[in-house]
């Protein structure tokens, strides 16, 4: 008997045996990318050499960087909407919505699989697709053709039972296994949704779950598509995209983990983690300063009516601002047709632009050790652009009721109604663009701050190099190539980003780099969490960084690090991180031995000592490494 993962991994299986820990390679029918991550995927793209992607469907999306603070992301957007028309990829252009969302409505389809340069590409595993978010060039990768590798995760099950109850939503579904399983705790897993409570949970329930998957380290979650699902796309007029898939009856899952939502209760993730989970009643009468909802986690036409229901009438606090962006052009059509809109302005609410905004830090910092309140995914330190703000994740409807209250306010103690809505049918394109039929006569635009990709050279057998860094754990790609308004327009221009490289961990990183020609960076548990972001691999590459020794990886940083030929190393007894310091310089002889063994040991020049390091490489992934990564590896094949 399968489950739904085992279904779609099989049908798509181009290479490997699905068993957990093997590396499998999987035909994949669709990419997404956005503009922080676009713009260099596509420069990857093109030096591949490949006239036209070889995918069923791949959309470019612009909603990151719309801050247009000068010409480098406008120059971006160019650059970007050219390539698409000319190499057969769709073009969503800003204002048109977030990509997740956007890619929801209009283009996920069930059983199909997705990867996408953004590790909240999961949501579009709410209606049955199997979705991943990947670094970059595994997504240029996968528009050129090639599969996309990665280990069998094990796959996990979350039966949910019973109902949500009034002020509980799906958000304190998927907070509530963070507080159970930790950050690192899905880290190797797919997990997929089952349970007689399914049936009450609308898409945007499940999308909210399956996007912040991301947070729990998994690969992916996957729900089944059903009833719910056909409804939902009947709604987007894409009823031709059903496909019913569900697991067999008494399929096997490596774990089960069950969830009564009866006595769920509405959580909040507390600075600085998205697992350091309280429940709401805990926090209440805690003064608030800020209110943001949206994001591509609670952006939903029923999040935002939830809103709209609880705030009309209302007057939000004095001591709070609050800002409300829907996920997408459509969501914000409805809001306008339903006369959410107007509440959300009486209400005293400022609308922003249906993006990402700032959730990756693009604009809406908080004051000087301000308190949040926020329907997004993540809420690292610096993320938010104001290192002392304390910034907490919520549902859209505590965010609501403590927006009008100037405080945490449990939402189960509020009167308002919370049944779902009409919902206007509202499909509109137009901001879509389709590729050229003559892409012979496009011609790529490029801005001055789009510079080629730094070149890398090939591992050297022996490595000598200074510990440049040592950090602790659930180190995050934001602490390693920071967002925000200030740092992502350089994300085409890999020279000037390597500038911001931990720049809140250790001032001038990139200097102490320069002097020391690279280096090696050392860690402790889930070293690169978080965003897809490969120039969180890229930059370091190109400050010499030659491997990174820790405890444990995030996976998707894990393989953007092979794709730019940094080593990494796992310590074998983690006791050893204790013997090292910045700066020590460490010897590790004969990498190429790996190919016969798993282990290498390092020799502490400064100190006289030594410890012993693995890999968990495969073969393939060792051949890009020697190579100084993927883009070189290609090119030598040629």
């Amino acid at each position: 008997m399968e489950n739904l993962t085992q279904k779609i991994l099989k049908a798509h299986l181009v290479d490997g045996e699905l068993k957990q820990d093997e590396t499998i390679s999987l035909h994949i029918d669709q990419t997404l990318t956005q503009d922080a991550t676009g713009t260099m995927a596509y420069i990857q793209f093109e030096a591949m050499g490949v006239p036209k992607v070889k995918t069923e469907l791949s959309v470019s999306y612009v909603d990151h960087n719309t801050l247009q603070n000068g010409y480098m992301n406008a120059d971006d957007h160019a650059y970007l909407q050219s390539v698409a028309s000319k190499y057969g990829i769709y073009f969503s252009r800003p204002g048109n919505g977030i990509c997740h969302q956007v890619h929801l409505e209009r283009f996920a389809k069930p059983g199909k699989t997705l990867i996408g340069s953004d590790s909240h590409t999961p949501t579009s595993s709410a209606i049955g697709c199997l979705a991943i978010g990947a670094g970059g060039l595994d997504v240029a990768k996968a528009m050129a053709g090639m599969p996309y590798r990665l280990t069998m995760p094990k796959i996990v099950e979350v039966r949910l039972h019973g109902h949500l109850r009034h002020g509980v939503s799906s958000k304190d579904i998927i907070l509530e296994l963070l507080r159970r399983l930790s950050v690192k705790g899905g880290v190797g897993c797919i997990f997929e949704y089952t349970g007689d409570a399914l049936k009450h949970l609308s898409v945007y329930q499940r999308a909210t779950i399956a996007n912040m998957g991301a947070e729990l380290g998994a690969t992916t979650s996957v729900f089944p598509s059903d009833e719910v699902t056909k409804q939902f796309l009947s709604q987007q007029g894409r009823l031709e995209d059903f496909v019913e898939l569900k697991a067999d009856v008494n399929a096997h899952y490596d774990q089960t983990i069950e969830i009564n939502l009866d006595t769920l209760v509405p959580l909040a993730a507390c600075p600085d983690s998205p697992d350091n989970v309280k429940s709401v009643y805990e926090l209440e009468k805690t003064k608030i300063d800020q209110v943001a909802i949206g994001s591509c986690t609670n952006s939903g036409f029923e999040d935002l009516m939830k809103v709209a229901s609880i705030l009309k009438g209302k007057t939000i606090a004095p001591n709070v601002s609050l800002v409300i962006s829907p996920g997408s052009r459509q969501v914000l059509m409805k809001l306008i047709q339903t006369g959410a809109l107007r509440t959300f302005i009486e209400a005293g609410a400022r609308i922003l632009e249906c993006t990402c905004g700032p959730c990756i830090g693009m604009g809406q910092s908080p004051k000087t050790n301000g308190i949040s309140l926020r329907t997004f995914n993540r809420n690292f330190y610096g993320r938010s652009g104001t290192l002392s703000a304390g910034i907490y994740l919520v549902s859209p409807e505590t965010a609501a009721c403590s927006a009008v209250a100037g405080h945490f306010v449990d939402p189960r103690k509020v009167d308002y109604e919370d049944k779902r809505v009409y919902e206007p049918k509202i499909v509109d394109d137009s901001m879509i663009y389709p590729p050229s039929t003559e892409p012979e006569k496009v011609e790529i635009i490029r801005g001055p701050n789009i510079k080629p990709i730094p070149t890398n050279e090939s591992l050297p057998n022996d490595i000598d190099k200074k510990v440049v860094i040592k950090l602790g754990d659930n180190i995050t790609t934001d602490h390693i190539a920071p967002a925000g308004a200030k740092v992502l327009p350089y994300r085409s221009n890999i020279e000037k980003l390597s500038t911001f490289v931990f720049e809140n961990n250790k001032k001038e990183f990139y200097k102490v780099c320069q002097e020391n020609h690279g280096g090696i960076i050392v860690a402790k548990e889930n070293y690169g969490q978080g965003s897809s972001r490969e120039h969180a691999a890229l930059a370091p590459m190109y400050l010499g960084i030659k491997a990174v020794i820790c405890c444990s990886f995030a996976r998707i940083h894990k393989a953007n690090l092979i794709n730019f030929g940094i080593l990494p190393l796992v310590f074998v007894h983690k006791e050893d991180y204790e013997t090292i310091d910045e700066m020590d310089e460490l010897y590790i002889e004969n990498v190429r031995s790996l190919y016969s063994q798993r282990t290498l040991k390092v020799q502490n020049k400064t100190k006289n000592i030594s410890f012993e390091v693995s890999c968990d490489c495969s073969k393939e992934d060792l051949d890009l490494i020697m190579a100084g990564g993927a883009l070189n590896y290609i090119r030598n094949l040629k």
